[in-house]
């Protein structure tokens, strides 16, 4: 089996939101990993498929993430 791709992980992380957060760290943990494979600094979200797209659920995200190593930004869109 092939490591998953920062979009795989990323798209997981999208339904884990939409599931009430189910699963969550291990599937930062799966980014994480990915992020570093890639050689990548940060990850991008699209803020429009986020359950709550708020300036607090951003910045909720973003120190959440932050905590587990992970840099979040979010797209233009």
């Amino acid at each position: 089996m092939s490591e998953p791709t920062v979009a795989d992980a990323t798209a997981r992380i999208y339904e884990s939101l939409q599931a009430d957060n189910a699963d969550i760290d291990a599937h930062i943990a799966t980014l994480k990993a990915a992020l570093a494979r890639a050689g990548l600094k940060e990850a991008v979200f699209d803020p429009a498929k986020l359950v709550q797209n708020n300036r607090s659920g951003r910045k909720l995200m973003q120190a959440y993430f932050r905590q587990r190593g992970v840099t979040v930004t979010f797209s233009a869109s």
